[in-house]
């Protein structure tokens, strides 16, 4: 009897000594080694045309109302405008590791691979990660656009690496 508990013991203490190996490679494996990060809130970056933006809003729910005479469809239209212009008015979260792109908004959080992208337009607010080599118009719909806060330059360069190191992975290029 006293032997069952001994090997008992034994085999928890090993599998805790074991679990805990795991979890730190886990830990290891999911730290990336580069890591890029910001918010970005259009909203407080422009006060004027937040102010502008809002009162137009205001407007055409008035006008709504004096159309419809319908307080429901005033609510509706207050949703639909304000849903439209979230991503201005709430924060957007970037975080670009070596391996993924994750974007954060208040209703939603893109993760994305690297090696779904195959190249980028910079522009002056953003880039467009495209999944195509060469320019189309389906990129507009397929891609995804990042937008910058005060971090043009940073963000281009990982980008720039980032897109490399994925083509460079790429089955049949050399």
């Amino acid at each position: 009897m006293n032997n069952e508990k001994d090997d008992k013991q034994l085999s928890l203490g090993f599998k805790a000594d074991s679990s805990k190996k795991e979890k730190e490679i886990e830990k290891d494996e999911k730290e990336p080694s580069q890591v890029l990060e910001w918010v970005c809130h259009p909203a407080k970056k422009n006060p004027k045309v937040t102010i502008l933006v809002s009162i137009f809003i205001a407007v055409l729910i008035v006008i709504v109302y004096f159309i419809t005479y319908s307080p429901w469809l005033c609510i509706l239209a207050f949703l639909i405008l304000f849903g439209s212009l979230a991503s201005f008015y709430f924060p957007t979260y970037y975080r670009l590791t070596d391996k993924e792109i994750i974007i954060k908004t208040k209703a939603q959080t893109t993760v994305k691979k690297w090696s779904q992208y195959r190249s980028y337009y910079p522009d002056k607010n953003g880039v467009l990660l495209s999944p195509f080599v060469r320019p189309t118009r389906l990129e507009n719909f397929r891609g995804l656009y990042i937008k910058f806060w005060h971090n043009r330059d940073e963000v281009v360069a990982f980008v720039k690496e980032q897109i490399e190191k994925a083509r460079a992975q790429e089955p049949g290029t050399d």
